[in-house]
């Protein structure tokens, strides 16, 4: 990045800073702050240690040195503005997960910007979910990290004294990475009770956890199987790897027979419908499970982005997104600052550029080229364009 684009950027992070103020998290002055400034150079050189005391003001220190990224950290201390870890005096940590688009499955550096963000969207409202049923979290902040992802900050009370090892169990618990069908399967004795080896009838939890969550599913397969004609419901039993026609003709007698007793857990009511609901839980792990960046979430002295703050390397905003609102949030719109909507400027571009942003898409030739101020900072901020003269 060029001198001239580094200062254009530095001062508008500056304009924006003067009419928006960023959030304070709870129990501000108890945490760390960092920040990286807008160093020329290849490397980032991250200004950490510091209490809020040390900053002044959280707009002022915005304003003066209006650095390209911002962070506050996770852990709570008895002194933030120690040199050191152990100077701090750790107290507690928020619970945070980091949903990281671009290490998703099946995204590349090929994929677009605009479909990598939509893919961490899906992956953020199945942890939301989890978060929410499984756990009972009510204390949940959701976060657009201004780049490439989410983060949820979870700020009950039961956890903010956790571990490393109690969040590592609940990471591993979100990504499902102990779970298999066997584990969550229940043994009931239904015949010859008292006897050495009674009569077992194998179930699935029908309330909360991966066992319901399985259970749902299969469920759900079963009422839309019920509503097909035999024919179709047959061929779409067949789809399934391992099961042939005879399985299927198996696995949909027992569906239309064992109706009440499957919505009641039973999952014993044929060996080939056994099978079934073991194909769909490996479903159920692959689809409703959420890549969560596991350093993050176990480290109780993490650093992360602060909500209302610019990222610099999109020069979108870090924003803060209400519940009832998550669905119809859109990061390429929804992030862009408005500070950056009111006039155009010129960059200069190598090569052409494609941009999705506030709604619009914008096609721009390489070359200098006049397009709105919001465009600009993205590319300037994603290093793929320089400022022009105007």
């Amino acid at each position: 990045m060029e001198a001239r684009t580094r200062a254009y950027l530095r001062g508008r992070f500056r304009d924006h800073y003067r009419t928006v103020k960023p959030e304070l998290p709870p129990a501000a002055d108890e945490r760390e702050w960092g920040y990286i400034p807008w160093t020329s150079g290849t490397g980032t050189t991250m200004v950490r240690h510091n209490s809020l005391l040390d900053l002044g003001t959280l707009r002022g220190f915005l304003e003066r040195e209006r650095p390209r990224h911002v962070y506050f950290s996770t852990g709570q201390y008895r002194n933030p503005g120690a040199g050191t870890m152990d100077g701090k005096g750790w107290r507690s940590a928020d619970l945070v997960f980091d949903l990281d688009a671009d290490h998703l499955p099946g995204v590349t550096p090929e994929t677009p910007y605009a479909e990598m963000l939509a893919r961490g969207k899906e992956e953020l409202v199945d942890l939301i979910d989890l978060l929410d049923r499984d756990f009972g979290f009510e204390d949940m902040t959701v976060v657009f990290s201004g780049g490439r992802g989410y983060h949820v900050h979870v700020r009950d009370e039961g956890v903010l004294e956790l571990d490393r090892e109690a969040r590592r169990e609940i990471v591993d618990y979100i990504r499902a990475a102990d779970a298999d069908f066997e584990s969550l399967i229940q043994s009931e004795a239904v015949a010859g009770i008292g006897l050495k080896n009674p009569t077992q009838k194998r179930t699935l939890p029908t309330d909360s956890g991966w066992g319901g969550r399985v259970h749902d599913h299969l469920c759900s397969f079963v009422d839309e199987l019920l509503a097909m004609d035999e024919e179709n419901a047959l061929e779409r039993l067949q789809e399934f790897d391992g099961i042939g026609a005879g399985k299927a003709a198996g696995a949909y007698k027992a569906a239309k027979n064992n109706h009440a007793e499957i919505k009641r857990g039973n999952v014993d009511v044929h060996p080939a419908f056994y099978g079934l609901a073991k194909i769909l839980a490996a479903d159920v792990f692959e689809s409703e499970t959420a890549a969560v960046d596991e350093p993050v979430t176990t480290d109780t002295h993490r650093l992360i982005r602060l909500p209302g703050s610019l990222h610099g390397g999109s020069s979108l905003e870090v924003t803060r997104i209400p519940h009832d609102e998550l669905a119809d949030f859109d990061p390429l719109r929804d992030a862009v600052p408005e500070t950056f909507t009111r006039h155009d400027v010129t960059i200069e571009l190598d090569e052409t550029a494609q941009v999705e942003l506030a709604g619009e898409s914008f096609r721009l030739p390489a070359g200098d080229v006049s397009t709105p101020e919001y465009v600009a900072n993205f590319l300037m901020a994603r290093g793929r364009a320089e400022k022009g003269k105007e």
